[in-house]
Parts: C-alpha cells; structure tokens; sequence
C-alpha cells in the first residue's frame, strides 16, 4: 500500500498539548510547526469535568461539551478561552472548567482557515463555512428551515468520510451530536445510520438523512436542520499520510488486529458500533505503549488507565487487549485518526516511529 502524503508536517494542521492552566495563562504548541488553532476540543484530565469544543467560527466564549446534549454556552468576557493564538491559544477565568481550572488538560487542536469564512451557496440551504482543503477539514454553521429534505455546502471539494452536527440552541428532542461515519453505511454517498458522540448508543437510523458530496451534506427538517435552529458542523475529508477515518473488527485476542492507518497516529478516537458501548480517545502525549490513559467522549469523567490497551504504530495501531470497548469478537468498530508524522514522505524517505 502506497503510504506518500502531501502533508509532511502533520503538526501544522494537527496538534495535542498539555497543560495545567488554573486561570489566565497563554498555552504554546511544541510541534514542529506553529499551529493556530481554529478548533480546539479540550478536556481535564484529573477532574470529572465537561469537555470544551470551542471554533474561532461561532468565537471564543461560545461553548459546547460533546458528552452532554446541552446548548451552546456563552462565557462571561475573559473566562475559559480567551484568544486563538498564532501558535496555542490563552485561558482566562475558569467559569466552566472546561479548558482551565486547577488541574491537567489536554487540548486537542485543529485548523481550518484561521477564522477567516465565507458564505457557501451550494446547498439549498446558505452555509458560513471556513475551510482547509489541503488537510480536510471544515467548520459549517447554518440556520435550519422548514421542508424536509436539505443540503449545506462544506467547501472541501471532496466527498468527506466523516461530519458531525450539533443544534447549538433548543432543538427539541434532536440535540444530540449526530455523527456519520463512511463504514457505517452500504457506501459513503447515502446511509440512514447514525452514532451520537454524547451517547453509549449503538447504531441508529434516520430516514433521509446523510447523503454526502464532493460540494454537500444533507441534513433533514426534523432532525438536523429544525426551523429556525442554528447549528454547527464540522466536516472530515481523508488526506493520504495524515489523517483515516475506517473500521475493524475485533478478534477477542489480546494480540489484537492491526489497523493499517499509513501514518503513526497522534490522535485515535473510536467506538464499538454493532452494540451499546463508550468512545474512546488516546493521543500520543498522555502515555506511551502499553500505557496510554483512555477519555470518553460521551462522559465528564477524568482521563482513565490503559485498560484498552493500544499500541500507536509507525504506520497504524494494534490492540492488545480483550476490552469489548476495544476488540470484542466479531464487534465492528469505527475510528478516526490524525498523524503524528506519515509513515513515508511526500519524497519518499521512511520516517522513523518512536
């Protein structure tokens, strides 16, 4: 399998950073490139506190938490975030605990367009949209309306092989974060089943929903796009060398299947999707091997131990445990994965794992 990329520096798309922040401090990347961030999903590590998703899109004191169902927030000016900084970002009061607050984070951190968006027409529906097609990923906000069926534009150019949406105001019985995945469906152009990141669920359908195109995301009236509901998603596209979004099935082994990314991960998130089940989150700078402290998504609750037991690879990872969260027998799961640094160049030389 060819492993070449176009992004040898995963680190100025992608970067993990840990802190301790109790109030006002400025938090700087340590990659090899500069990062400003314009979407960071931090997390306490040693305390039972919400996660913190916030985008330099909808601004720096607006606050949602992927573990619960909740509304968008509005920080008091100068509490939690603060800035986006050309390389980290700044904390100021811990109103939430969401990104400061007297004990270990880690922030995990993309960018898109830095800050800058535009009005995107190619759905039906009128879309703010800021964009990196050169790593994939796209920050979309737009307003639902009445109908049935319709489409926002993400701007990649690509088809995506992952998006996520959240009713950032009241909607009704549908505030979950929807989250579609290319291997839960027949094909990655149109699939009713969906996974809920604030959720243990398994799969669940959704009838008219999840259509997705190299321009389009569909979205539906009575579910993601409810009349007069503002929401916020964010849109994956594959990037040969930095980031994979696939499946696996589990062998119930503690020499576990190996998972072929064509980079070392950095960042794996995933979850069981044939029954209920917690998603998991590891990254390569809360552990090493055999050690590396598991996050739930889908819960408040601090960093926990290395029961799943996942080793990150020079060019993909491999469980070794029997967890069912992790490697069930036959269980399929889905995953998402970010590079550290790609397995082979964009010129062709090995790079070397740790």
């Amino acid at each position: 399998m060819a492993a070449y990329t176009t992004i040898d520096d995963p680190s100025a798309y992608f970067q993990t950073v840990l802190h301790s922040s109790a109030g006002s401090a400025t938090i700087t990347n340590d990659g090899n490139s500069d990062l400003q961030p314009d979407f960071i999903w931090s997390k306490a590590r040693g305390e039972a506190y919400n996660h913190g998703l916030y985008d330099s899109t909808r601004g720096v004191t607006k606050l949602l938490s992927c573990n619960t169902d909740s509304d968008e927030t509005t920080a008091s000016g100068g509490f939690d975030l603060t800035s986006f900084n050309t390389d980290g970002f700044s904390t100021g009061n811990n109103q939430f605990n969401t990104i400061c607050g007297g004990t270990t984070y880690v922030g995990w951190q993309w960018k898109a367009n830095g800050g800058t968006t535009s009005s995107n027409t190619d759905g039906d529906i009128t879309s703010t949209v800021q964009a990196s097609t050169t790593a994939g990923f796209s920050i979309m906000t737009y307003t639902g309306t009445t109908g049935d069926v319709h489409t926002i534009g993400h701007g990649l150019g690509v088809t995506p092989k992952v998006w996520i949406v959240k009713a950032r105001g009241d909607g009704g019985d549908f505030d979950d974060w929807f989250f579609w995945h290319k291997d839960m469906a027949a094909s990655n152009i149109i699939d009713n089943r969906m996974l809920f990141l604030n959720t243990t669920d398994a799969l669940a359908t959704y009838t008219g929903i999840n259509a997705v195109t190299s321009s389009t995301i569909r979205v539906k009236s009575s579910t993601t796009a409810q009349n007069g509901i503002t929401y916020v998603a964010y849109a994956f596209a594959e990037k040969q060398g930095y980031s994979k979004f696939g499946s696996y099935v589990g062998n119930g082994n503690a020499d576990g299947p190996f998972v072929y990314t064509g980079f070392k991960p950095a960042f794996l998130l995933w979850k069981i999707t044939t029954t209920t089940g917690d998603w998991r989150l590891v990254d390569t700078k809360r552990g090493i091997n055999g050690a590396i402290p598991r996050i739930k998504p889908n819960a408040d609750s601090a960093e926990g131990s290395a029961g799943d037991n996942v080793d990150l690879l020079s060019n993909g990872f491999k469980f070794r445990s029997t967890a069912a969260s992790a490697n069930a027998s036959g269980a399929s799961y889905i995953y998402m994965a970010f590079a550290e640094n790609p397995f082979v160049t964009s010129t062709g030389t090995p790079t070397t794992a740790r």
